[in-house]
């Protein structure tokens, strides 16, 4: 597996928690949680925005891997 392919594995995964920790903010009755799930949600945005632009400057730097 490429460093690019596993950046992407990595991001999907990222995209996945995100997902599931906006589930957990929606489904729960508890204040508390509902804003630690959500700002959780949030901070792991930041880090997928992150990761995507090291995606594409992998693609750029290794045009065979764009699209993968």
């Amino acid at each position: 597996m490429t460093v690019a392919s596993q950046v992407k594995t990595c991001v999907a995964s990222l995209k996945s928690a995100q997902a599931s920790l906006e589930q957990f903010a929606l489904n729960t009755q508890n204040q508390e949680a509902k804003n630690l799930f959500t700002n959780a949600a949030q901070q792991t945005q930041q880090i997928v925005t992150q990761v995507e632009s090291r995606v594409t400057q992998l693609e750029n730097e290794e045009p065979q891997y764009k699209g993968f």
